[in-house]
């Protein structure tokens, strides 16, 4: 992942992407979206039709991303459980990331499991980055103790 691009680069990706909260499958898809950015693990954002949309509700709470421009947020309850600002989409992405308007990613350690390929997932360190790792991904990782962005 240290040879992935910058500018981060978005590619389609066909794996089997699931993300569970509170014993409910959520987002269920093999149509996801997949940006790849030097130091980062890669991040899946999914199209809203394959997310059980009803379970996100929208947060005021946004940021900005110097390539991919402003993100709004969503809080995702199921039941009588509440995970702040878990996921994020960008509305209105800056040219080049037009593919991923509207597609959700979500901060696998604000969730009970994310799977890519019946893979559990690791979070990426750190409370900003919403990277996803797995056994095919080699650190260390932007956001980790001791790495730049820390």
């Amino acid at each position: 992942m240290w040879d992935y691009p910058r500018p981060p680069r978005v590619e389609d990706s066909a794996r089997h992407i699931q993300v569970v909260f509170n014993g409910v499958v959520i987002a269920d898809t093999r149509r996801a979206r997949r940006v790849l950015e030097t130091s980062h693990p890669p991040v899946y954002y999914i199209p809203p039709e394959d997310i059980r949309m009803g379970y996100l509700l929208p947060s005021p709470h946004r940021t900005w991303c110097e390539w991919k421009g402003q993100a709004a947020y969503y809080h995702v309850q199921v039941g009588d459980r509440r995970a702040e600002n878990a996921a994020w989409y960008y509305p209105r992405p800056t040219p080049g990331y037009e593919s991923i308007a509207g597609h959700v990613a979500f901060y696998p350690g604000r969730m009970d499991a994310c799977t890519v390929d019946g893979e559990l997932v690791q979070a990426q360190p750190g409370d900003f980055y919403g990277g996803w790792i797995t056994r095919d991904i080699v650190g260390p990782f932007k956001g980790a103790a001791g790495t730049i962005g820390w």
